[in-house]
């Protein structure tokens, strides 16, 4: 079965809008690498007295279509969110830095890294790293529907490797994805409706 395009779909497999159009110049990760950085306050609490995850995820995700946008130059939707890690408890009061960057692109999609750092309002310690994750953005067009995007180009060699270890990702994902596939079309075929 062909590989459908939906803008919630993690492959770069169907057409873009302009594929037959000239190469995109491509664009270095600093381009549009950003931090975006937020005081947290009681407001932000779970029921334990440290911050909710979902803020912290909420921080990430608007840390990652800030980059999404910025390198696609303009709309970008998130299509996924994997390997959100969280490593410590952040805390009232706690000053909550959000790195994100572009790791790797397909054609219409992007995989941003991003890294979240926390450090006390009024002390002069180093923040610490307490979560990351990765995301997938779909660039669309006015109409949502998918466009190119230009290539990144990685600087560093800690880029390089980011930009590896992304390519090993989206085969995972798309693994992942068509061996669940099969494994509906088979039941399909043998009667189970789920």
């Amino acid at each position: 079965m062909p590989p459908r395009h939906k803008v919630g779909a993690m492959t770069d497999q169907a057409p873009a809008a302009d594929s037959g159009g000239p190469d995109i110049p491509g664009k270095p990760t600093s381009a549009s690498r950003t931090t975006l950085s937020h005081i947290m306050t009681h407001n932000d609490t779970n029921l334990l007295g440290t911050v909710h995850g979902g803020v912290i995820m909420k921080l990430v995700d608007d840390a990652a279509g800030a980059v999404a946008g910025r390198h696609s130059g303009g709309p970008a939707v998130t299509a996924s969110m994997d390997e959100m890690a969280f490593l410590e408890p952040v805390r009232v009061g706690d000053l909550v830095h959000v790195k994100a960057q572009v790791n790797w692109t397909g054609r219409t999609s992007m995989e941003v890294g991003v890294r979240v750092l926390a450090e006390r309002w009024n002390e002069s310690a180093p923040a610490t790293q307490v979560g990351s994750a990765y995301l997938v953005f779909a660039a669309v067009d006015a109409d949502g529907k998918p466009r190119r995007v230009p290539p990144v180009l990685p600087e560093t060699e800690r880029d390089k490797r980011r930009y590896q270890e992304a390519q090993i990702r989206r085969t995972h994902r798309l693994a992942r994805r068509r061996a669940i596939m099969d494994l509906r079309e088979k039941r399909a075929a043998e009667g189970f409706e789920d």
